[in-house]
């Protein structure tokens, strides 16, 4: 279908907070990650390990952003809204990037994990 948004504006938003959301951002929801259990004469199965839910990406910097208190963020909700309707929430997240901030743009690398993540 041509007139169906897939892409483009996002919000992003801890604990309500809304950030000025920057460029593209990324994100998993914690679902087990399946690999193959390949023996030497088939394939036995598959294994699961847990993955870490995680929205990562960049927003701007501006005077009213304390990045001591972002840096610092635990036990938080964080969601993405995408352009396609769906959103995407952490919860029991925390900060989990290196705190990085260019100055030509004023942009800040956000990296949330959280224990529980999910589609709403």
């Amino acid at each position: 279908m041509a007139n169906r948004r897939v892409g483009g504006i996002i919000f992003f938003k801890v604990n309500g907070v809304m950030f000025n959301a920057k460029g593209s951002f990324t994100y998993n929801i914690g679902s087990p990650k399946r690999e193959a259990v390949v023996g030497a004469d088939a394939v036995h199965g598959f294994k699961e390990m847990p993955q870490v839910a995680y929205i990562e990406g960049a927003v701007t910097d501006s005077d009213e952003l304390d990045l001591e208190a972002l840096l610092s963020l635990r036990d938080a909700t964080a969601t993405l809204e995408l352009a396609n309707g769906k959103a995407i929430v952490l919860r029991e997240a925390f900060f989990a990037g290196d705190g990085n901030v260019t100055t030509e743009e004023g942009e800040i690398e956000v990296r949330f994990e959280g224990l529980a993540g999910g589609e709403v």
